[in-house]
């Protein structure tokens, strides 16, 4: 018999607002004329509890005591129901790797229900909790390390200040799981855990394509109408009325989303690595941290999937064009609905124009230029700045130069009132060189070139040195979750060490802040994690 426990609300408006899989058994299938499937966790042996986050908590309304709780740890390890709960595995297709791939859907995801929390209505959903009708050949389960790098990501993300999916708890189960991480043919068991992942939506460009793609007009609207009320009730007409004028909105705030969320994945070196529509958060959050990874030294063409390791479909460089290439699979689905053509392809057409522009913006905040002189109506000087933002990140290309570390230190630098010579170079930007062998002549005349021409640009707004660094600091951090940190701290936890983990939580909550405590943490990628797997080398497992 289900209790009430843990004081949470259960509104369930999914579920109650969109058609279900008239199947109630769990096994893999194809399900159609539905949005969802019920599906009940997995038992686990003996779960436990690694970190939690104790914001989110509050965010979803669970006091202090539950989440010290026997019943918090069974909740959201898949071991027990509370009063309300109604879980399901949500049905949904997708395009992977630019090829239409059919159903997808929660292949190990089960969303325990909707809340009703502080900022509205929020989806709890255990990620690794055991098979569903959407599993395919799979398990539904989860390892201890991808597990930890979802916990983590998500966090850090969110202390940034990227929208992005938030992770409540990471229990262990107290099983074992057989994985092959990197396809190659050893497999082995790994310690089996699950995180619980929340978020106001978790619906996904594919929501809409695999009722579009199977000519479902009827399901297909009825998704797209439950999202705009739902989670853009603003776009809603008084009289409560959808109308093509509504969709057109909707639309186009997505591609404004989805335009924001991949900017801020550049500012801070973000590379998603699995871009496919079934990963792409239909409300603009950052979703699924698979074969994720941060860039150490700024390189455009980097990618840490393996999957992807011959193409390079998700490079970091690429994830503008991927982002627009999505869209155009979206804009095509909802087709039917709207009855024609020509303004979304206009809503396409102006993605790149408006993408460029806020690149322009974010690139100017990362060097502390002044966003009021920043103004694309000023021709000379909008281009002026794009020669100068794209110099610098040739220049970065050039030596294997840490993108982090590069732009703390750029904010140090003095600018007013100083003369800069080539010595600058070494006194100042050494500690973000990972060869500092190759600091040629040509190179170091290159780079003291930039930079006078920078200190032109800075000095020609009047931009003290204080003001300057403060507003660098705010949009560059000075930590971030950097693949090697992730692996000591899955290195640790599979000893049953999870030090790590809180640390890293903690110092990912005040990214931007200096932190002299944890000044360790502030340093390039060591030279044994260049290659390591978990640290350059991620597949779809990770």
């Amino acid at each position: 018999m289900l209790v009430h426990k843990l004081n949470l609300l259960f509104t369930n408006p999914f579920i109650n607002s969109l058609p279900e899989d008239k199947v109630k058994e769990n096994y893999q299938r194809q399900v159609e004329h539905a949005a969802f499937s019920y599906v009940t966790p997995k038992a686990t042996s003996s779960p436990s509890l690694v970190a939690m986050s104790d914001d989110v908590a509050s965010l979803v309304g669970i006091s202090k005591d539950d989440t010290n709780s026997d019943t918090f740890i069974k909740v959201f390890s898949g071991n027990e129901l509370i009063e309300g709960m109604s879980p399901y595995a949500m049905c949904y297709g997708g395009f992977q790797f630019g090829q239409w791939a059919g159903q997808l859907g929660d292949g190990r995801a089960i969303n325990l229900g909707e809340v009703e929390a502080k900022s509205g209505t929020l989806t709890l959903q255990l990620k690794g909790a055991g098979p569903t009708p959407y599993s395919r050949t799979a398990d539904g389960l989860a390892v201890l390390r991808s597990s930890v790098r979802e916990f983590l990501c998500s966090e850090a993300m969110h202390h940034l200040g990227i929208p992005t999916t938030r992770a409540l708890s990471l229990c262990l189960t107290g099983d074992h799981v057989i994985r092959d991480m990197m396809y190659d043919g050893n497999a082995k068991p790994e310690l089996g855990a699950v995180v619980c992942r929340v978020s106001p939506s978790f619906m996904r460009f594919g929501s809409f394509q695999l009722p579009a793609m199977r000519q479902d007009s009827t399901l297909l609207k009825q998704m797209v109408d439950y999202c705009i009320r739902q989670d853009f009730s603003h776009l809603v007409e008084g009289n409560n009325l959808i109308t093509k004028s509504t969709y057109l909105a909707w639309f186009n705030e997505v591609s404004e989303r989805t335009a924001d969320m991949v900017i801020d994945w550049m500012r801070v070196g973000f590379v998603h690595g699995v871009m496919n529509t079934d990963n792409m958060s239909i409300i603009g959050e950052t979703i699924d941290y698979g074969p994720y990874g941060w860039i150490d030294n700024f390189d455009l063409g980097w990618t840490p999937n393996t999957t992807d390791r011959q193409n390079k479909r998700y490079r970091f460089g690429a994830q503008a064009n991927v982002a627009l290439w999505n869209l155009c699979q979206l804009a095509n689905s909802i087709i039917p609905i709207i009855g024609s053509t020509e303004e979304l392809q206009a809503q396409l057409d102006e993605f790149g124009r408006k993408y460029e522009y806020k690149w322009h913006k974010m690139m100017a905040s990362k060097l502390g230029l002044s966003p009021d002189n920043f103004n694309e109506s000023n021709d000379s000087r909008y281009q002026q700045d794009e020669q100068l933002f794209k110099a610098l990140e040739n220049i970065l290309s050039i030596v294997e130069t840490d993108m982090t570390i590069f732009y703390r230190l750029l904010a140090q630098l003095p600018l007013n009132k100083n003369t800069l010579s080539s010595s600058v170079i070494k006194e100042h930007f050494d500690a973000c060189f990972y060869e500092p062998s190759k600091l040629t002549e040509e190179y170091t005349n290159t780079l003291l070139n930039w930079l006078k021409e920078y200190q032109t640009r800075v000095n020609s707004e009047n931009i003290k040195d204080t003001e300057r660094q403060t507003a660098m600091n705010t949009v560059n951090p000075k930590y971030v979750l950097r693949n090697y940190l992730s692996q000591i701290a899955i290195d640790k936890a599979n000893l049953g060490d999870y030090s790590e983990i809180h640390a890293l939580h903690e110092l990912l909550k005040r990214p931007y802040d200096e932190q002299p405590e944890n000044e360790k943490y502030f340093s390039k990628r060591p030279e044994w994690a260049k290659d390591k797997v978990g640290c350059s080398m991620l597949s779809c497992s990770s």
